[in-house]
C-alpha cells in the first residue's frame, strides 16, 4: 500500500511517498517559494542524488499537481498510475481541543479545522489548502489529518491553564496546547522499543530541539506537560522565536517602539531567539562557527539557549517525580554534541551521566549516549514524523474499511 504524506506550509510543501509493507520511502522532496519568484521543486532520488526542478508555482493546488506529475513521470517517477496512492496523510498543526487523535478527513472535520484557524492563523490555512487540493486532484482518495497538538491533549487541566480570567479560556480557548506532538510521540515510543522497556511504564523527557524547539514530559505513555503554549512561541529559545518572556516586556516594547500587534508578533516570531541574541544567524551551524571565532554574543546565545532547555528538563523531572529516559531529537538534538553536553552537564544529582566521548562522536543515529552507570538513559533518536503520519493513515483506513 502506498501512502502519500503532505506537510503544507505557507509557501512550501514537503512530501514523502511510503510503501507501507516495507515502510520504505520511495519518493520524497519539497516545493519552496510558492507564489514567489524562483519557486522550485527539490527531490531526492533513491541513490541520494538531489534534483532541482524550477517552475512557476503560484499556489498550493498547482504545487501538489506538480508533485503528482513528478511521481508519475518517466524520468523521476515511481508509480505508473495515480490510483496506486491509496490515501494521503496530512500534517495539521492545530486541532484545538476538538482532536485528541488522528482522524479521517470528512466535511465535518474540515468545518472544525476552519474553526481552529484563529488558533493557528499562519499554519492551519495552508494545511487546509493541501486537503482541498487533494479533494480536487484525487477525488475519492481517503485523507487523514494528524495533529501536532493531539498528543498533548492528555495534559491535566492544571498543566495547560494560564493565570488569566477563566472567562477568556471559555470564550477564546486560551490555554496551553503544545506542538511537535507527532515527533514527541514517535521518539518517546521508539526510545522504549530501542531499549526494550515497556512504554506505558516509563517517565520520559523528550527534547525536540532545532530551529523550532519544545520539551515534553511523558508519563506512562501520555504527555503531561510541554513547553510550547497556545502558540509555538512559548517555551524554549528557538532560531527566531523568543520563547518564554515576561508579558510586561511586550507592552513595554510596543510603547517604546510605537509598535502595533502585528509588529510585535513579527518581532517575537521572526527576529528574536538565537538570531536576535547572537546577531549572527538562526542557524546553529553558523553560530558555532562564530563561537569558534570568539564571537561573544554567539557564545552568550548558545549558553542561554542550552540553559533554557536544562531548566525545562529539571522542571519536568520534578513534574514526573523522577525521570527514566531523556531523548534528544530534531536538527540540533540529533547533530550538535555541544548542546547535548551543555544540557546534561552537572545533572549527575538527577541520575544523568553523559558519556562525553561517545556524545562527541555520534550524530543523527539511534544510540544511547549515557554511561552504563547512569540511572537515566540518555538517547539520540532521529525523529520521523512522516512515518508516524503514514502509519496513522493506514490505521485509520483499517478502522473504516
Amino acid at each position: 500500500m502506498k501512502i502519500l504524506v503532505l506537510n503544507c506550509g505557507s509557501s512550501s510543501i514537503k512530501y514523502k511517498l511510503f510503501e507501507m509493507e516495507s515502510k520504505e520511502v520511495i519518493a520524497q522532496g519539497g516545493i519552496e517559494k510558492i507564489g514567489m519568484k524562483g519557486s522550485f521543486l527539490k527531490l531526492t532520488l533513491p541513490d541520494g542524488q538531489k534534483v532541482m526542478l524550477e517552475g512557476e508555482i503560484l499556489e498550493h493546488r498547482a504545487g501538489i499537481e506538480y508533485i503528482l506529475g513528478v511521481l508519475l513521470s518517466e524520468k523521476y517517477g515511481c508509480i505508473k498510475t495515480i490510483d496506486e496512492i491509496k490515501a494521503v496523510g496530512h500534517r495539521v498543526v492545530h486541532g484545538g481541543e476538538r482532536f485528541n487523535s488522528s482522524v479521517l478527513i470528512t466535511d465535518e472535520v474540515i468545518d472544525m479545522l476552519n474553526e481552529c484557524i484563529e488558533l493557528a492563523p499562519l499554519h492551519n490555512p495552508p494545511n487546509l489548502k493541501g486537503i482541498y487540493a487533494i479533494q480536487e486532484l484525487l477525488p475519492g482518495t481517503p485523507q487523514v489529518g494528524v495533529f501536532d497538538t493531539a498528543f498533548h491533549q492528555t495534559m491535566p487541566v492544571y498543566a495547560y491553564m494560564y493565570g488569566l480570567p477563566y472567562s477568556l479560556y471559555e470564550k477564546y480557548g486560551i490555554r496551553r496546547y503544545g506542538f511537535h506532538g507527532t515527533s514527541h510521540r514517535y521518539v518517546s515510543r521508539r526510545a522504549c522499543e530501542f531499549l526494550g522497556v515497556p512504554y506505558e511504564d516509563q517517565r520520559i523527557i523528550t527534547a525536540h530541539i532545532g530551529n523550532g524547539g519544545s520539551v515534553t514530559a511523558i508519563k506512562n505513555g501520555k504527555s503531561i506537560d510541554t513547553s510550547m503554549g497556545m502558540t509555538p512561541v512559548e517555551g524554549l529559545i528557538m532560531g527566531t522565536r523568543s520563547g518564554d518572556i515576561d508579558p510586561g516586556v511586550i507592552s513595554y516594547i510596543m510603547e517604546k517602539e510605537n509598535m502595533g500587534t502585528k509588529g510585535i508578533s513579527t518581532l517575537l516570531n521572526k527576529f528574536s531567539g538565537m538570531l536576535g541574541i547572537s546577531g549572527v544567524s538562526s542557524d546553529m551551524r553558523e553560530i558555532e562557527e562564530a563561537i569558534e571565532g570568539g564571537n561573544k554574543r554567539a557564545i552568550m546565545a548558545l549558553k542561554t539557549y542550552c540553559y533554557r532547555i536544562k531548566k525545562y528538563v529539571g522542571s519536568y523531572a520534578a513534574a514526573l517525580g523522577g525521570v527514566d529516559i531523556l531523548v534528544f531529537t530534531g536538527g540540533v538534538g540529533e547533530n550538535q554534541a555541544s548542546a547535548r553536553k551543555a544540557v546534561c552537564e552537572n545533572m549527575e544529582y538527577m541520575g544523568i551521566e553523559l558519556d562525553e566521548e561517545l556524545n562527541d562522536s555520534v550524530r543523527a543515529k539511534e544510540v544511547v549516549i549515557s554511561k552504563p552507570t547512569s540511572k537515566v538513559k540518555v538517547l539520540i533518536i532521529p525523529t520521523d514524523e512522516e512515518l508516524t503520519i503514514a502509519k496513522d493513515t493506514v490505521e485509520i483506513l483499517n478502522q473504516v474499511n
